[in-house]
């Protein structure tokens, strides 16, 4: 690790330790500066200080196992006749960028879910690069694009995960799809911890995306 490189590393069965960022995004796009070049984030969901841990996981037992019945995590590619379209289901976190903006080509209820002719690959390549967890990617003449963000940012969505860009490197035996961007689990339910799978949104998770900071 290079001095003062940026890095985020899930402790066992605790919290995120993010180093060297200088400050927080907030889910309304607040900048919050950090005092400090280490961090906790919390991923149990519980805190009464978020997004900071206050130790509330070791009180009520939370564990950052994975669990049976998740997504699997796969690559799996749909082609067309201008784009191939990737896809991780195991890490969508169900921002919905993709459905809602291109119900021609991201398919809610139809299997196969991606028609990657259903709309022009301009569009598609719009959308795809809304997609914040890394789950969807493309490939045009054997190229293929993942990297679509700029400056290191950690932002706190509300009721939902911490959205990270910037090739900010995770360091945990489990690698996004992209190391550019990715999203990680903070409600505590994902079934692919340190990932987000979109228990945020099932499991009604609500908190505003905004620093309480611990006095």
């Amino acid at each position: 690790m290079g001095k003062n490189e940026i890095t985020i590393a899930p402790s066992p069965n605790g919290p995120l330790i993010v180093e060297n960022i200088e400050s927080l995004t907030e889910s309304n796009g607040d900048i919050f500066p950090l005092r400090t070049p280490v961090i906790a984030l919390c991923r149990c969901g519980g805190s009464e200080h978020k997004p900071f841990c206050d130790g509330t996981h070791a009180k009520v037992g939370w564990t950052d196992e994975k669990q049976e019945g998740r997504p699997p995590r796969r690559s799996d590619s749909y082609k067309g006749k201008d784009i191939i379209i990737h896809d991780d289901r195991g890490i969508c976190s169900h921002a919905g960028f993709c459905t809602d903006d291109l119900p021609e080509v991201f398919l809610k209820k139809d299997e196969p879910w991606i028609d990657p002719d259903g709309e022009g690959f301009e569009k598609i390549i719009e959308t795809i690069e809304k997609c914040p967890s890394g789950a969807l990617s493309y490939s045009i003449e054997g190229r293929l694009h993942d990297n679509f963000s700029g400056n290191p940012q950690i932002r706190i969505a509300e009721n939902g995960p911490y959205y990270i860009k910037g090739s900010i490197p995770l360091h945990d035996a489990d690698k996004p799809e992209s190391d550019e961007h990715y999203a990680l689990c903070r409600c505590g339910r994902s079934r692919n911890k340190p990932f987000c799978d979109g228990q945020h949104w099932f499991k009604r998770f609500r908190d505003d995306g905004k620093v309480k900071p611990i006095e």
